[in-house]
């Protein structure tokens, strides 16, 4: 049983009849679908709906409107990991295959077996407010393994003509979990951007007061000088960041060791950074953004695919090499090609 929480709110602070009590009340019960679901998913029914996820309303104790998230995650994990199935304001929400598999993917969880997942309800009317969170209910769940089709988000500017059909100009959520990274070159100073869900301007979101808050149907956002952005955009908290970057290889297989880079050059056609280097063999190299640390790429299961902070790279054995820094996609990749 939920314990009763106690807020109050004062709207216009005149006296005390405008103070409203708010008293939390009962948590949202999941009533479908049973808990101990099995699906099997396939390559058949990817477009099939998972389930119709539904509960009971939340109570806080007065009329208002409440926004309901769903959350999916590793049954065990108490939800450490939690990705996003979907917000709403009713009190269903139908889910796909495609979308679960896609998660379950990401994770790194075995496709053709069955793992158990957890859901929950989250429920918030107010940030005066603490949530009210439903008993998770534990289904499982056969992924198949699949080319994931990540969530994009859309990135249209003044740089690309205002076009968020552009499909050139988005960037990914490696994770599907409403969190978005991605690298674009901006070729002109003091471009405006904003973001789109989706190839339109139905759902755009901007930032009214340049504080790194997004707001829907916000103020257009201003870059700098012209040159490769990094974009971090997370949609559930509304918040975005930017950064010009210009990157380099650094490691002690370089010559300039760990403390001194060797400069990348990017190329606007292909959208890579490339550069020829003696490398060292039996030691190691990473990638880093302005000759700094604070953004920085390695390999930790030397895949070539690119984790931030991964561990270092090692380089088989000496010699002149090209490599190549891809950060075109959901996931950042490189090369080392001996020449």
């Amino acid at each position: 049983m939920w314990s009763l929480a106690l807020s109050i709110f004062a709207f216009g602070c005149e006296d005390d009849r405008d103070l409203v009590v708010a008293q939390l009340g009962d948590a949202p019960v999941i009533t479908s679908p049973e808990a101990g679901l099995m699906v099997d998913i396939t390559e058949d029914n990817l477009n099939d709906v998972f389930a119709t996820i539904s509960w009971t309303p939340a109570d806080f104790g007065f009329t208002a409107a409440v926004n309901y998230k769903v959350e999916f995650d590793v049954a065990g994990n108490n939800f450490a990991d939690a990705v996003e199935l979907g917000a709403t304001t009713k009190f269903d929400l139908a889910v796909s295959n495609t979308k679960v598999n896609n998660i379950m993917v990401t994770k790194g969880l075995p496709g053709g077996e069955f793992t158990n997942m957890e859901i929950r309800v989250r429920a918030r009317t107010s940030a005066a407010l603490d949530e009210l969170i439903s008993q998770a209910i534990t289904v499982s769940v056969s992924p198949v393994a699949v080319e994931i089709d990540y969530p994009k988000l859309q990135v249209p500017g003044s740089y690309q003509g205002w076009a968020p059909e552009n499909e050139t100009t988005v960037i990914y959520s490696a994770n599907s979990d409403g969190k978005f990274d991605g690298y674009l070159y901006i070729g002109d100073d003091a471009a405006a951007h904003k973001f789109t869900d989706g190839p339109s301007w139905d759902v755009n979101w901007g930032d009214d007061g340049a504080d790194g808050t997004l707001e829907p149907g916000g103020a257009d956002i201003v870059l700098g000088t012209a040159g490769v952005y990094r974009f971090v955009v997370d949609i559930n908290a509304l918040t975005h960041s930017s950064l010009r970057t210009e990157w380099g290889i650094i490691g002690d297989a370089t010559p300039g060791g760990w403390d001194n880079d060797t400069d990348m050059t990017y190329d606007q056609t292909t959208g890579l950074w490339t550069v020829d280097i003696d490398l060292e063999g039996g030691k190691f190299v990473k990638f880093r953004v302005n000759d700094a640390w604070d953004v920085n790429l390695g390999d930790n299961d030397t895949d070539n695919k690119m984790e931030y902070g991964g561990a270092d790279i090692p380089v088989a054995e000496s010699g002149n090499y090209t490599v190549t820094l891809d950060l075109n996609n959901a996931i950042y990749t490189y090369t080392l090609t001996k020449n």
